[in-house]
């Protein structure tokens, strides 16, 4: 299993935080909602997804082709993701806990990003963790939806 992954998966869990994208150059989107808040919404829902366990709907919210970086790894679309380590992220997602400190997002026409830092700290299978945590999403309207159609994770230990 590869645990950095599942850390780093379970970033954004704390979708309800204070934390708010920052929209710049961001012209209004669908129902008044700019883009960036839109591409935000988008993330929240796909770890939302992981967190309720719901790997169909984390699946719906990647693109065919995402390309998932993460501790040297690539996973090379939806299905090599879901194969290899959609159930591992989806079960640590579920485990523990993740605050968001920080989030920064922006859109220029159908592409946007959201870079989100955080900490996650708990118990997972029977050990402590604590990891200061990195997650770069790129998103691409497609069809009139965002989908996720990059991924980069990272994490290193947290203060001691």
């Amino acid at each position: 299993m590869r645990l950095t992954c599942a850390l780093a998966a379970s970033l954004l869990l704390a979708s309800g935080s204070p934390a708010r994208p920052t929209p710049s150059n961001n012209k209004t989107g669908q129902a008044g909602v700019a883009p960036s808040a839109q591409a935000v919404a988008v993330v929240d829902a796909f770890h939302a997804a992981l967190r309720s366990g719901d790997s169909r709907a984390a699946q719906s919210i990647l693109a065919a082709d995402v390309l998932v970086f993460e501790a040297g790894g690539v996973e090379r679309g939806r299905q090599e993701y879901a194969a290899l380590h959609l159930a591992a992220d989806t079960a640590f997602a579920q485990a523990v806990p993740a605050k968001l400190v920080r989030r920064t997002a922006h859109a220029a026409g159908d592409i946007a990003w959201v870079a989100t830092e955080g900490r996650t700290t708990g118990i997972y299978k029977g050990k402590p963790l604590d990891r200061i945590t990195a997650e770069t999403m790129i998103l691409r309207r497609i069809a009139g939806a965002w989908k996720i159609v990059h991924i980069h994770w990272s994490s290193a230990a947290g203060a001691k």
